[in-house]
């Protein structure tokens, strides 16, 4: 596939993490890839240049602060110019605070509402028009297990996950028929440093070893026992972004070990 036809895909919060994991499976199927975070850009130069390295195809990043809408602009200008595109969108950034509701600050539910569904909403607003002159585009929305149950300190986590499967829905049901689809895909618990984090604090104030703190971990968690691999996560985005997910639309899929339906 030459430069002049790949595909172009935006991934946000792709600097490192399950976003990365997603940007390294859309290079591996040949598509160029924005990276997103708000880092400054040297920090993310050597992940940037390891990447269009690996694929031989062109990786971008942009720094962009998706609470404000001047950001979400700035990375959407960005990746039309650099582009053309996005043909494929991943909306991933995440932000979460942790507390109950009574102690729950303004600010902190404010930047959770923008970073974690009006970014997405916008980004999917400005690229539509685009997409459906070319008849293709592929909209994969990051949701989670608790977009679909509750739990206790996480409020703005929890009703924006919620959120963003009701989005999914909508926008798949005003491009259904057309070349674009719009899926949500759910993962459950995956090994990132917040979660280890918890599970070496675990493992330290119980005197256990990490392993046995993983296993206490999951064990009311995903019954399978076992993290869900970011690289799986990213070979479902590629998947979708296939032509076999043409007719997959509206959907949210689960990746959680068995968790949403024990």
């Amino acid at each position: 596939m030459t430069a002049t036809s790949r595909r172009c895909a935006l991934v946000t919060g792709s600097s490192g993490g399950l976003g990365y994991a997603i940007a390294e499976s859309l290079a591996a199927a040949g598509h160029d890839i924005v990276l997103h975070g708000i880092e400054e850009p040297e920090m993310v130069e050597p992940v940037r240049a390891a990447l269009q390295a690996r694929h031989g195809v062109t990786v971008a990043y942009c720094r962009a602060n998706l609470a404000e809408l001047t950001g979400v602009e700035r990375l959407m200008t960005f990746t039309r110019e650099t582009f053309s595109g996005p043909d494929i969108i991943v909306n991933n950034a995440v932000v979460r605070h942790f507390a109950p509701i009574e102690q729950f600050s303004h600010a902190d539910w404010q930047q959770s509402l923008a970073v974690n569904l009006t970014a997405p909403f916008h980004i999917i607003r400005m690229a539509l028009p685009a997409m459906r002159a070319k008849d293709f585009g592929r909209i994969i929305n990051l949701s989670s297990h608790y977009g679909q149950r509750g739990a206790q300190g996480r409020a703005d986590y929890v009703t924006t996950k919620t959120g963003i499967i009701g989005l999914t829905r909508a926008v798949a049901m005003e491009t259904v028929g057309t070349g674009i689809t719009c899926n949500a895909v759910s993962p459950g618990t995956l090994p990132t440093p917040a979660i280890m984090s918890r599970i070496d604090a675990m493992a330290s104030s119980r005197g256990i070893s990490r392993e046995e703190a993983t296993r206490e971990y999951m064990k009311e968690r995903q019954p399978s026992g076992r993290f869900v691999r970011l690289e799986d996560v990213g070979a479902m985005a590629a998947f979708l972004c296939s032509p076999a997910g043409r007719d997959i639309t509206g959907t949210v899929i689960p990746i959680d070990g068995g968790w949403s339906v024990a």
